[in-house]
């Protein structure tokens, strides 16, 4: 058998031997600075047999490859120090993701002080520079091992690995864990890690099940890799809304209020009625929208119509019990009741398309562990609206409702920050979704060659459609990567007849109208939390809860300053007086703080001159000018959404 071992050189054996063996033939002295290797593009552990000729690259630290398998084996690592310090911890899973690893366990939550104490384990571990070993085990021999171990997650887990497929249990020290790697020969490789934080999770992500504790944490290959980061994740937490909305005063939470609600700060609340009165006034004035306003709660009976009672129900907030005929139930979503706000009235196909909006405000039963400031919580509003449309008319609605989003996204700078996803069902759990395969593969396509032409890149993903029809989602990632979907728009050629919705074609026969689901900036909780880790909090002008402030040099010219303040209030600007008695340095420096776009400074010379003198957050100090020379300014700012102050 002739083996090539890229860069090493040819290594010629008789028998299958493992690509260890192959490295220690060819040469022994590298072996440990290799991490796996990539057969016919294929990464594969350094402890698997060969047993046929071939071309193998191994990989050293500095392939992208190999990265990954460093945290996957800082998770076992971790794992061990866990159950050297808590025996009692039961072992669920603990894989490497792209900002790092993680390890979920069955006890009590740890705090900081029980990380910092599961590191300094970690540290003894990684000293021994201890060997990895591998061992493949049949389903009876694994099972043995983890019954005999105390871990009942493991073999839950055994017990869903497919019939004939290779089971292998990986060692270091007194640790065994079921996996099928790769993982690096031995600790001595990682040289920089560090737990970050723990959360609540749910065994399998299903709420239904065993709460458990997970923990966070980042390794490297290098110390200093590992310094750059933590710098990173210093820098990004200094932008995280969770961190920044909070010290701006623009949201709060109560524990006695509950998790997942988040209260409005005055300085929030004018953020997001900025945001919502002018999505109201777009749709309606320009877009064609009609306005409706429906009920926040409803009988079970209007949920099963549609099918989401069926699909739904763990997620809604059900008010008494599930069982009774009279039960209600917050809304999830509106689309239900503006069916019927449709069936109202007889409709012609000369009517259609009906475009019907509402600011909705929804309720949804969010796990615990899910829930982020503002970005995912149990009550939200949402820029929600339903257009009824002929099936002819389906194709040009969706790309007005695409259009609609894209403008959106651009004014509020915002347009280069997201990705368009193709959402699909998924045809081997034909369970979760109504409608047969011909109407599934009909509407997809309709999306694709919408997005085509539209130029719009875009990826598919399967199983992330709604139970009614695919859409496209418009997703976005926060300071720290993680992906949510800003803005939805929703094919739906099935749920019509459930509601017998229909419309008078000119033959006068009843047919079934399409319905498109859909945003336009989505919800505004979780578009304030984009916009103040985008901006860093220094919104756009005309979206500042404040947006000058007038500085008095003294209490000399307060008079004045209110002067100022009145004819700036009649222009619709947004102002405030700071009347203290501090030094205008330190005033203006809090202006800066506060991250506002505006502060207009006056004195002796302005109040003799009927002048201001503009400072802006863009280009500092701007000189004098007239008041109403500053109003124009400022106005022109407001009214043309610019992104920053000029």
């Amino acid at each position: 058998m002739k083996i090539n071992l890229k860069g090493i050189g040819q290594v010629a054996v008789e028998t299958p031997c493992s690509i260890i063996d192959l490295i220690l033939r060819a040469n022994p002295e590298v072996l440990n600075t290799f991490c796996a290797a990539k057969i016919d593009g294929k990464v594969v552990d350094l402890r698997d047999t060969i047993s046929e000729d071939c071309e193998i690259e191994l990989l050293d630290k500095d392939a992208p490859e190999s990265l990954p398998i460093l945290r996957h084996t800082t998770a076992h690592i971790m794992a061990e120090a866990v159950k050297h310090l808590y025996p009692h911890a039961k072992l669920t899973i603990g894989p490497s993701t792209d900002r790092g690893f993680f390890y979920d366990f069955d006890c009590e939550p740890f705090s900081r002080t029980d990380l910092d104490a599961i590191e300094k384990e970690m540290k003894s571990i990684i000293k021994k520079a201890t060997r990895l070993e591998r061992k493949v085990v049949s389903r009876e021999e694994a099972r043995e091992i983890f019954t005999k171990l105390e871990e009942p997650y493991k073999i839950e887990l055994l017990d869903a690995v497919p019939e004939g497929e290779r089971i292998t249990i990986y060692s270091q020290d007194d640790f065994s864990d079921l996996c099928t790697g790769p993982h690096l020969l031995n600790t001595r490789l990682i040289k920089g890690f560090k737990l970050i934080s723990t959360s609540a999770t749910y065994w399998r992500g299903d709420r239904s099940n065993k709460s458990l504790t997970r923990i966070f944490g980042v390794a490297f290959f290098t110390k200093e890799d590992l310094e750059e980061h933590l710098a990173y994740l210093e820098n990004i937490k200094n932008r995280d809304h969770n961190k920044l909305g909070r010290e701006m005063e623009l949201f709060a939470t109560v524990d006695v209020i509950g998790q997942g609600l988040p209260l409005m700060l005055p300085k929030g609340a004018k953020i997001v009625q900025t945001l919502q009165r002018w999505i109201e006034d777009l749709e309606d004035n320009e877009w064609g929208y009609i306005r409706t306003k429906t009920p926040l709660m409803a009988k079970k009976d209007l949920y099963e119509i549609s099918g989401h009672w069926q699909h739904y129900r763990d997620g809604m907030f059900v008010i008494g019990d599930p069982e009774d005929e009279e039960v209600m139930a917050l809304r999830p979503m509106t689309c239900p009741f503006q069916y019927f706000v449709y069936k109202a009235s007889p409709k012609s196909y000369r009517d259609l398309p009906k475009r019907y909006s509402e600011t909705s405000t929804l309720f949804r039963n969010e796990d615990s562990g899910e829930m982020h400031g503002l970005t995912r919580v149990r009550q939200f509003t949402i820029s929600e609206g339903h257009l009824i449309v002929r099936p002819d008319q389906m194709v040009d609605e969706f790309k007005g409702c695409l259009a609609l989003a894209k403008y959106c996204l651009t004014t509020l700078g915002l347009q280069d920050d997201v990705t368009y996803h193709l959402s699909k069902w998924d045809p081997n759990n034909t369970k979760k979704y109504i409608g047969t395969a011909e109407e599934w593969e009909e509407s997809q396509q309709h999306i694709r060659n919408i997005l085509l032409e539209l130029n719009i890149p875009f990826v598919e993903d399967d199983d992330e459609a709604a139970f009614y029809g695919p859409k496209v989602d418009i997703n976005a990632k926060n300071v720290y990567g993680k992906e949510d979907t800003m803005i939805t728009v929703q094919w739906d050629a099935l749920l019509a007849p459930r509601y017998d919705m229909f419309y008078i074609d000119q033959n006068g026969n009843k047919v079934r109208p399409n319905v498109i689901h859909r945003t336009s900036i989505g919800c505004y909780e979780r578009t304030l939390a984009w916009l103040i880790e985008k901006y860093e909090g220094k919104f756009p002008t005309w979206l500042c809860p404040e947006q000058v402030r007038i500085l008095p040099i003294s209490e000399k010219f307060h008079d004045y300053a209110e002067q100022v303040c009145e004819r700036l209030t009649k222009a619709g600007i947004k102002v405030t007086v700071d009347s203290r008695s501090e030094k205008i340095g330190y005033k203006l420096r809090e202006a800066r703080v506060d991250r506002l776009p505006y502060a207009l400074i006056v004195g002796q010379k302005e109040a003799d001159e009927q002048v201001v003198s503009v400072w802006n957050r863009t280009s500092g100090d701007k000189g004098s000018c007239t008041i109403d020379e500053f109003i124009a300014t400022i106005l022109e700012d407001i009214n043309t959404k610019a992104l920053q102050p000029k």
